[in-house]
């Protein structure tokens, strides 16, 4: 397993997803998965889900400036964090944001989320 070839696979496909159809970012996440967003905490994938779908825009779109990984563990998890920008429509500026993921094997190959660190700001 190469942790910065899966690491930039999964941000790919998070943010795609996140982007397209919110929703969809449940299944990369477990019951016992955590979500810290703007120091509120949320555990599951249910509840995750149901504040990442809340947010107050419909659509955005991110732009990644950084990826960098760790392998985490002797079970082989790896710890990703990601740096950007996020653009909506409507000419609003774009908002600065940082995130962590803790990713942590399900399958060969497959990762899940175990937990995930948003911030974002001006």
């Amino acid at each position: 397993m190469d942790p910065d070839g899966m690491a930039k696979a999964f941000v790919d496909h998070y943010y795609t997803t996140f982007d397209t159809n919110r929703a969809a970012v449940e299944g990369l996440f477990q019951e016992g998965s955590m979500l810290t967003f703007g120091g509120e905490k949320f555990t599951g994938a249910a509840a995750i889900t149901a504040k990442l779908t809340s947010l107050q825009f419909s659509s955005c779109k991110h732009h990644v400036t950084t990826v960098d990984c760790q392998p985490s563990g002797p079970t082989g998890g790896i710890l990703v964090f990601v740096s950007g920008t996020m653009h909506f429509g409507g000419g609003e500026p774009p908002l600065k944001f940082f995130q962590v993921f803790h990713l942590m094997p399900a399958e060969p190959e497959n990762f899940y989320v175990l937990n995930n660190y948003r911030v974002n700001y001006e």
